[in-house]
């Protein structure tokens, strides 16, 4: 099999930039490379932005720990994200309590953590910006 990579990439729909600095806070995800669409060296074709897009992200690339993201405005307004969760996998609960804490702010939560089947403490919720995300704990115990 050939060497693959998937990454995310994620269409913020014009709160790309607060969605990064939200996830700098929160995950202490580093941002490598942004670029404005007013900054790309081909112009964008007349009516492929809504007005005012021209200083919002047209190609971000960040980092939470060893994972690679990608990220943009998009080329309209508003994003709806369906079908899909981020997991981050973590190995103690004081992780998963500072994860979960920073991403359930202004979000909403679906489910608390707690103890599973599968996880000593697993929890899930959608930010602030409509992404879903699973906290699990892999190796310790769970308590509230």
């Amino acid at each position: 099999m050939p060497n693959v990579l998937i990454q995310p990439y994620i269409m913020f729909g014009g709160c790309c930039e607060e969605a990064l600095e939200f996830y700098r806070t929160a995950l202490d995800a580093q941002i490598d490379m942004l670029m404005r669409f007013q900054e790309s060296p081909d112009p964008t074709p007349p009516g492929m932005l809504p007005p005012g897009f021209e200083n919002k992200v047209m190609h971000a690339s960040f980092r939470i720990a060893d994972n690679v993201l990608m990220a943009s405005d998009g080329c309209e307004e508003g994003q709806e994200f369906k079908g899909f969760s981020l997991s981050i996998s973590v190995t103690t609960e004081a992780e998963a309590n500072r994860y979960f804490s920073a991403l359930s702010n202004g979000g909403q939560v679906q489910m608390p953590l707690a103890k599973t089947f599968w996880s000593p403490c697993f929890g899930m919720l959608t930010d602030r910006f409509g992404i879903s995300w699973m906290i699990n704990v892999v190796t310790t115990d769970c308590t509230e």
